[in-house]
């Protein structure tokens, strides 16, 4: 079987959860012979190779190190999953100050090692923040540079075909957007349930108020409830949607789910948050929302809490003020 690219790719925090199974799925799919795996955690690192060494995987070149320069060294494609993990009893915000030191570590990596590199995912919470300030430090133009987002509406999906007793294929088009959090925007008029739309739905006897808060609820918590049920974050949904969203970068299927990506039109300013987009060989493509007056009511409560968590970041000097993007990122406007 053919590889997809031949093109080096680097997974970032590859002795992790996320990151290891990312590197076996990448394998799997095929995307390139060429993976670099990444984590300044040699001996665990080391582990990871060595078992996806044991799979026998045929025509790879799987390399490894914890030096971040030789890692990133001629990468065209990169997926960071570098951050600390969120534990029981946390939220996504919580990680926000540790995580966004990492993240402009990363940005400033990629800017000095792999400033030729086509596109960058980043996975390590809060990926809206995480990913913003990845993109301003790495020079790269928004369009190199998403974030895992599509999870929120994968999980609207599943407790949807869950409730319903149905196939999940049936459920079509669950969208949540704005930051991936407790603070994402739930859309119910782009979803149909076996051909009938969502909105007809609710509140009927066949899908009562109670019954879909309940099932957003489900969504919102969808992260915390990995956790309750398996002692440890998702990993095995992340790292399978991140390597999706690689692979539609490198020239594959196109990737069609909602992702993070830089925002800065008459509505939404300077901001990184899920969008409807289109991954392909030439980044992210965003469209525009299409939304009833309530959902965009709650899109636009999820954009303020998302501006919050950037100033924060400024305030604490991981950020200069946005006046000054534009010197530390030319292709920011």
């Amino acid at each position: 079987m053919e590889f997809l690219s031949q093109d080096k790719l680097t997974i970032v925090g590859a002795a992790g959860m996320i990151g290891s199974n990312m590197a076996q799925t990448a394998l799997m799919m095929r995307l390139t012979p060429n993976i670099c795996l990444y984590d300044p955690y040699a001996p665990g690192l080391e582990g990871v190779v060595e078992e996806l060494r044991h799979c026998a995987f045929e025509g790879v070149n799987l390399t490894y190190t914890s030096d971040m320069a030789e890692a990133l060294k001629d990468a065209k494609y990169v997926v960071s999953s570098g951050g600390a993990a969120r534990k029981a009893g946390m939220t996504r915000e919580d990680l926000l100050k540790g995580n966004a030191g990492i993240a402009e570590d990363l940005g400033k990596a990629i800017r000095n090692y792999c400033p030729d590199v086509r596109h960058v995912v980043v996975v390590f919470n809060p990926a809206d923040i995480t990913g913003l300030i990845t993109l301003l430090y790495s020079g790269l133009k928004p369009s190199q540079v998403s974030t895992l987002a599509a999870l929120d509406s994968t999980r609207l999906r599943s407790e949807l075909a869950k409730y319903f007793g149905i196939s999940p294929d049936k459920i079509v088009n669950t969208r949540t957007y704005g930051g991936h959090g407790e603070q994402m925007a739930v859309f119910v008029s782009t979803t149909t349930v076996d051909g009938t739309p969502l909105v007809n739905l609710i509140g009927t006897p066949l899908l009562p108020e109670k019954d879909w808060f309940e099932i957003q609820q489900k969504v919102i918590q969808g992260g915390k409830n990995i956790i309750d049920l398996r002692g440890r974050s998702s990993f095995q949904s992340p790292a399978y949607i991140s390597i999706e969203m690689i692979a539609a970068a490198m020239g594959g299927k196109p990737f069609t789910w909602p992702v993070g990506t830089y925002v800065n039109d008459d509505r939404f300013k300077h901001i990184m948050m899920a969008c409807e987009t289109t991954i392909t060989a030439d980044g992210v493509t965003r469209k525009p929302f299409e939304g009833t007056p309530e959902e965009n009511k709650e899109l636009e409560k999820s954009y303020q809490h998302l501006c919050k968590l950037r100033d924060e970041v400024i305030e604490m000097g991981v950020l200069p003020p946005i006046a000054g993007w534009h010197r530390l990122n030319p292709n920011i406007d």
